[in-house]
C-alpha cells in the first residue's frame, strides 16, 4: 500500500517537546493521552507523540547532556530508559505503552534521529540480521549540530540498509504509528540527507506496519519538494516555530511557497502549536515555564492559518492545563471541518500586510480566511469576483459560529492588528433574494 493511503488527512495531535522537552515522562505522555480520548478524539485528534531523546535516563529539559550514556540494545537500537518509561522493562520496549495508548483509540509516535547511536560506533555493537558491526555503516563525518547521540549511516555500505529496517521491525513490533525524524530534512551542516529518507521510507515500506513520516526539522529547501512528496507524510517548512508574533508573521510567506504540495499523504508542516502550558521543562524558545505568550487573538491566527493551508496540527502544550479558550482553539467542529475537508487552498492576494486566503469544499461551499497582519487596525476587504464567487452567497463566521447575512460583491472586516477572521461563503439557494 502506497504512503500516501496513510495520511489522507493532515495528522492531529500532541508532541511532548513544546511542555517537557526531551525528559518527558510515561506517566505524563498518559495523563495527555487520557485528556485526548476524553475531550479530543471525537474532534479527529489521534496522535500522541514522545519526542527526542526517550533512551536517555538523565534527560532533565530541552538542553540536551552532550556524550551521555544511553540506552540501548544488544543491536545497535536505542531502547526507552526504564527510569522514564518503568512499563519497558523486561527488553519490552515500548509496546506496553503503545498498548495503552491503542486501547483509548488513539494512535502513538515516537520522535528518533537519524543515524546510528554514537555509542554503537565506539562500542562496534552488531547490527541485527548481518555480519557487521555499527563501525562498518557509520558516516562518522556526517553528525548533528546541535545533539551528540548520533552519527549518520552510509547508504553505500553493506548493512546500512539492515539497520535501518531493523529499527522499523522493532518500532512495528512496539505498534508504533507515526515517527518523526529529526536532523533529516534540513541540516545546518548538510542540508537534506536525501540518502537516508530513502533508507527510511524503504525500511517503512517492509516493516509491515503503516507508519507516517514526519521529517524534521526545516526549513526544508522547496527544490526537494519532489524527494519529500514522494518518500514523506509531512515535512517540516520551517526551523522550530514557537510563541513569538515574528516566527508567525514569517509563516505566511512559507505557506505561501508550498501551498501548491499540499495533498493527500503530504503534508508541508508549520510545526507544532506553541498554545496552553508550554516551557514546563523546556527552554526552547526563549521562554520559561509559562501559558503561551501568544495574544488570543495571534492564537486565532495562528490556528486559522494552519487550518486553511492544511498543516498537520500537533499540540505542544500539557493538555490537563488547558483553559477553557485552549480547548475551544481545538474543537471548533466547523473550524475543523475547512482543515479535514478543504482542498485547493491559495493566497488571493497579499499588500499591505493584509492577506486573504480561500478554500473550498466537496459540497460547493468556500472558505475564505482574512489576515490583519500589519501593526494597526484597518479594514480588509475582498471581492467575490476575486474569490471565484458567483452571486450572493451566505456568510458565516466559522470561530464565532455566527451567520453574518447575504454577501452581494465583498466581505470587509475592520480588524485589530494580528487579527483574524475565517468566513464560511454558501450559495444562497433559491430566486429573489
Amino acid at each position: 500500500m502506497h504512503h500516501y493511503q496513510w495520511a489522507k488527512t493532515p495528522p492531529m495531535g500532541w508532541n511532548s517537546w513544546d511542555c517537557y522537552g526531551a525528559s518527558v515522562t510515561e506517566d505524563e505522555v498518559k495523563g495527555n493521552a487520557e485528556y485526548m480520548a476524553k475531550y479530543l478524539k471525537p474532534f479527529g485528534w489521534e496522535y500522541v507523540v514522545v519526542d527526542i531523546q526517550w533512551y536517555e535516563p538523565g534527560a532533565n529539559s530541552s538542553i540536551y547532556r552532550p556524550f551521555v550514556p544511553l540506552e540501548m540494545d544488544e543491536y545497535s537500537r536505542l531502547m526507552p530508559a526504564v527510569n522514564r518509561f518503568p512499563s519497558a522493562k523486561g527488553g519490552k520496549g515500548f509496546k506496553p505503552l503503545a498498548d495503552y495508548i491503542h486501547n483509548l483509540g488513539l494512535k502513538f509516535g515516537i520522535h528518533i534521529m537519524r543515524g546510528i547511536p554514537r555509542q554503537a560506533v565506539h562500542q562496534n555493537t552488531p547490527i541485527l540480521g548481518t555480519n557487521v558491526g555499527a563501525r562498518d555503516i557509520a558516516d562518522t563525518n556526517s553528525i548533528c549540530p546541535w545533539n551528540t547521540d548520533m552519527y549518520g549511516v552510509d547508504h553505500r555500505k553493506e548493512g546500512a540498509q539492515a539497520y535501518y529496517d531493523s529499527l522499523f521491525q522493532l518500532y512495528a513490533q512496539w505498534g508504533v504509528d507515526f515517527v518523526k525524524v529529526d536532523d533529516i530534512a534540513a541540516s545546518k551542516l548538510y542540508g537534506t540527507h536525501t540518502e537516508e529518507i530513502k533508507m527510511i521510507r524503504k525500511a517503512i515500506d517492509r516493516c509491515g506496519r503503516p507508519m507516517v513520516l514526519s521529517l524534521s526539522p526545516g526549513p526544508a529547501p522547496l527544490d526537494h519538494a519532489t524527494l519529500f512528496v514522494e518518500n514523506a507524510n509531512m515535512w517540516r517548512m520551517t526551523d522550530d516555530f514557537w510563541d513569538r508574533w515574528e516566527l508567525l508573521y514569517d509563516m505566511f510567506e512559507r505557506c505561501y511557497k508550498w501551498c501548491k504540495l499540499v495533498g493527500p499523504g503530504h503534508w508541508p508542516d508549520a510545526d507544532m502549536l506553541p498554545l496552553g502550558h508550554i516551557g514546563i521543562r523546556s527552554v526552547d524558545g526563549g521562554g520559561t515555564d509559562r501559558m503561551t505568550r501568544f495574544t488570543k487573538d495571534e492564537q486565532r491566527t495562528m490556528m486559522t492559518l494552519w487550518i486553511i493551508f492544511r498543516s498537520p496540527l500537533m499540540f505542544g502544550g500539557e493538555l490537563r492545563d488547558n483553559d477553557e479558550w485552549t480547548l475551544s482553539l481545538l474543537t471548533n467542529e466547523e473550524v475543523l471541518h475547512v482543515h479535514q475537508n478543504g482542498y485547493g487552498a491559495r493566497q488571493v492576494y497579499r499588500e499591505n500586510d493584509h492577506v486573504v486566503w480561500t478554500s473550498q469544499d466537496a459540497e460547493g461551499n468556500q472558505f475564505v480566511a482574512m489576515f490583519n497582519i500589519s501593526e494597526k487596525r484597518s479594514v480588509v476587504s475582498v471581492s467575490l469576483k476575486d474569490l471565484g464567487c458567483m452571486g450572493p452567497m451566505k456568510a458565516r463566521d466559522l470561530w464565532a459560529q455566527e451567520d453574518l447575512g447575504l454577501v452581494k460583491h465583498q466581505l470587509a472586516f475592520e480588524l485589530s492588528p494580528h487579527q483574524s477572521i475565517l468566513v464560511k461563503l454558501s450559495p444562497a439557494v433559491g430566486k429573489g433574494l
